[in-house]
């Protein structure tokens, strides 16, 4: 069966990040994950119940070291893989605009001067970019693509308190306006399996992200990892973690309502497997990329099909 995706290089039937990049760099562009050593302005608030003692930077490198040392040890690994790349220095682990801009600066433009480094992602809060900060990105966007990723997870309220999220969702929409109103591109992240949420709950987040000038989106699975809140919620409530093909189906019907220009970032996580608890299942994301693509051609669908 022909793939009826326009947005595709291969049998994916959704936007994927590396066709975006393909298309619009002409090369192979690699993320470089990098931990600043930035806190978060809500730890004081006992942090996001599902949160990490690393602040989501498993995979980013030794905040001991520079950035630039960091960068360099994590592109060696990256260039056994592929040859001739471009790439993004990605500020992953915690909130990277929890500084003075004069230490976003340093940070930014450190990275900036490395060859081969044509653009940044900067992961971050809502609630924590302050007029100077947008100002200093809006300059920022003028000399490299940069994109702004900011955590949404859910739009349901009792599911946000829940989770400690401490940020409305007026303030998250607030934001992405004020960076889309200076050319900024933004990208979400949306958790599925969130304590007691429906598949209807899920997919209304993903409408709700339609009505949003937004560039892409990261879909994460919900992750139980050691020494979190949501560890301790989880051994006192036993809430239903989703299965795999439970995973896969709310996915699909994610893509399919989801505009077709919007560009998946990820759509599946990969926490360490010595941090995690529950779902095993996560840990072969191969498998479950192929799953989604398998699902998606038995029902012979794709992302944006029954847009709204």
């Amino acid at each position: 069966m022909n793939n009826p995706f326009k947005y595709s290089l291969d049998n994916k039937r959704y936007h994927t990040l590396n066709y975006f990049y393909k298309t619009k760099f002409n090369k192979k562009v690699c993320k470089i994950s990098l931990n600043a050593g930035l806190s978060c302005p809500h730890i004081k608030t006992g942090g996001c119940i599902y949160c990490s003692k690393t602040g989501s930077g498993e995979y980013g490198g030794d905040k001991r070291k520079s950035l630039t040392e960091q960068f360099y040890e994590i592109k060696k690994t990256m260039d056994r893989k592929w040859k001739n790349t471009k790439y993004i220095g990605y500020f992953q682990a915690r909130t990277n605009t929890f500084a003075k801009v004069e230490k976003l600066k340093e940070m930014y433009e450190e990275i900036l001067k490395i060859e081969n480094v044509i653009g940044l992602n900067i992961a971050t809060r809502s609630d924590c970019i302050t007029e100077e900060c947008l100002n200093y990105l809006e300059e920022l966007n003028k000399k490299t693509y940069l994109t702004i990723e900011l955590g949404l997870q859910t739009i349901k309220e009792e599911t946000s308190i829940l989770i400690n999220r401490c940020h409305t969702l007026e303030n998250f929409e607030e934001m992405v306006k004020k960076l889309r109103k200076r050319h900024i591109n933004v990208v979400v992240h949306i958790i599925n399996g969130l304590p007691y949420e429906t598949k209807e709950d899920m997919i209304k987040t993903t409408k709700y992200l339609n009505t949003l000038d937004i560039q892409g989106i990261k879909i994460h699975m919900l992750s139980i990892l050691k020494d979190t809140k949501l560890e301790e919620l989880y051994k006192e409530e036993k809430f239903h973690i989703l299965t795999k093909e439970e995973y896969i189906d709310i996915v699909i019907s994610q893509l399919e309502v989801l505009r077709e220009e919007i560009v998946i970032n990820r759509i599946t996580g990969d926490p360490k497997i010595d941090d995690l608890i529950k779902p095993l299942w996560i840990t072969n994301k191969c498998q479950i990329l192929n799953d989604i693509d398998k699902e998606m051609v038995l029902r012979d669908t794709y992302q944006g099909k029954k847009k709204l």
